[in-house]
């Protein structure tokens, strides 16, 4: 049972996707191990052996457990492959939270490319990552940014959870570009037009694209707001209130940029971590992640262990993933490269847990006084 009558004015809202019209699920490639690697050299390596024809299709299949489904066959793939330069078609992917890795992102591969929302993440861009419905559990913390291409499960690993991508920008397409057109494609807000207006006339100022995302993404982070309309939430895309206050809301879009600054992990406050990476030897091997809250430490292995990571930050989740948790056992059975990286991430945890907590601060104020759309 729902007990959403006294909170029905959420659906006076506007929902995301009347925010941001051109919008997509995530790449799909149905099959991930082959065609993303954390490694570029390796992903390049396997490429070449792929499309190197005089070897057996067999052994190709064999090497890489690859199978021939009903619309996708190696042998066809390969030859498409095998005349055209395959270092123009690896891309940086966002695979999972805080997670970068390489992708071939090119039709012969990939099953959905979704390229007509993609492509334009292939530029200068950011996109708000989220989901349609949740159907598990009693929290909504579905949504992140994103600057890149990311694959279908990069929010949730769910199926009824899957990712829905919506850009900032839209660029003109580059085969529409004529001879004498100016050689940089145009982009243009991916916003409704009403949105500008309406805003413009509320605040008596003009507003930026960026502004609009960021306030977006402050409001989608808010605890009170998730729990408030959690009935609505998991059974549909999120609706955004829009305050009628100009000052509040560049007080909440300044602590949406804060937060997407954070999770792209190009804050300046992740300079000082808030733990450190401690043991000793030299092997760095991740075995099953073990955290003990009596010392704030996660181990990686039977030697080395992250310092100072503090309970809610070790438990923190975005979408269907406890986030350090997800990002250690995704590398389980190899060597963490670069620890500075995984205390970024439990540096940006925290301090969005920080943020969270200001922004729960403003919000009722946010719905006290709201645009009418």
């Amino acid at each position: 049972p729902s007990k959403t009558k006294e909170i029905s004015h959420y659906l006076d809202w506007m929902k995301i996707n009347e925010i941001f019209p051109v919008n997509s699920v995530g790449i799909v490639t149905s099959r991930d191990n082959f065609v993303i690697d954390e490694d570029k050299q390796n992903l390049q390596r396997k490429l070449d052996y792929f499309t190197n024809l005089s070897l057996p299709d067999e052994l190709i299949e064999k090497i890489y457990k690859l199978k021939n489904t009903k619309y996708w066959h190696i042998s066809g793939a390969r030859k498409n492959l095998a005349d055209i330069d395959t270092h123009n078609f690896i891309y940086n992917i966002l695979y999972r939270p805080f997670d970068i890795r390489y992708i071939v992102y090119h039709p012969a591969l990939i099953e959905r490319m979704l390229y007509k929302t993609m492509r334009h993440m292939l530029k200068d861009n950011l996109a708000l990552c989220t989901v349609r419905q949740v159907k598990t559990g009693n929290n909504w913390q579905h949504v992140l940014i994103t600057d890149k291409i990311v694959e279908s499960c990069y929010v949730s690993n769910r199926t009824s959870e899957i990712c829905y991508v919506f850009p900032l920008y839209v660029y003109t397409d580059d085969e529409n570009i004529g001879l004498y057109d100016n050689l940089e494609p145009e982009k243009k807000p991916n916003l409704s037009s009403p949105i500008f207006l309406t805003l413009k006339e509320a605040f008596n100022s003009d507003i930026k694209p960026d502004e609009i995302l960021f306030y977006v993404y402050s409001i989608l982070y808010c605890n009170n707001y998730r729990q408030t309309y959690f009935d609505f939430l998991k059974v549909d895309f999120p609706r955004v209130p829009f305050t009628a206050d100009g000052v509040l809301f560049q007080q909440m879009a300044a602590l949406g940029k804060r937060l997407i600054d954070l999770h792209l992990l190009r804050s300046p406050e992740l300079e000082q971590p808030i733990a450190r990476f401690e043991g000793q030897g030299e092997d760095l091997t991740i075995t099953t992640p073990k955290y003990d809250p009596k010392t704030s430490r996660v181990w990686i292995n039977a030697t080395h262990y992250l310092e100072g990571i503090a309970p809610e930050v070790w438990h923190y989740q975005i979408g269907g993933y406890q986030v350090l948790d997800k990002y250690l056992k995704g590398r389980k059975g190899r060597s963490l490269e670069d620890p500075r990286h995984i205390l970024r991430v439990a540096t940006a945890l925290a301090k969005t847990i920080e943020v969270q907590k200001e922004i729960d601060a403003l919000y009722p104020q946010v719905e006290e006084n709201l645009i009418t759309f």
